[in-house]
């Protein structure tokens, strides 16, 4: 199986969040790890979930991994994202399609908070 990975963040109107999250998408492909990746926007930025689905396909994915760009499990991941994943997978019912877990409980976001904090303070 070859696989793809969507970054999936929920979007912004203002436009430079969305470039921000594109960078950390980009510099995520630039680690190696996946040939396949694209962003994705629930709404407000482009491509949404669908378009960034049927870009890994095209360049030959046949397996996806969704990556929630969200911090907790709220309402879009628990309501939105299954909805769009089902409606994904009946138009493209060959290609498998995992959700994973958003970046709450990540073992780096303590780091991550304490590395902010002390920016604050020099």
């Amino acid at each position: 199986m070859k696989t793809g990975v969507a970054i999936f963040a929920h979007g912004s109107a203002v436009e430079s969040a969305n470039d921000a999250v594109r960078d950390v998408v980009r510099r995520f492909a630039e680690l190696g790890q996946f040939d396949l990746v694209e962003p994705s926007f629930l709404e407000l930025g482009k491509p949404d979930l669908a378009g960034a689905v049927d870009k890994l396909i095209q360049r030959g994915a046949d397996r996806i991994v969704v990556v929630p760009y969200f911090l907790t499990l709220g309402k879009h991941l628990q309501r939105d994202l299954p909805r769009i994943v089902a409606e994904i997978e009946s138009i493209h019912p060959g290609v498998t399609i995992t959700v994973t877990a958003p970046l709450d409980g990540h073992p780096a976001l303590p780091q991550i908070l304490l590395e902010r904090a002390q920016e604050a303070t020099r």
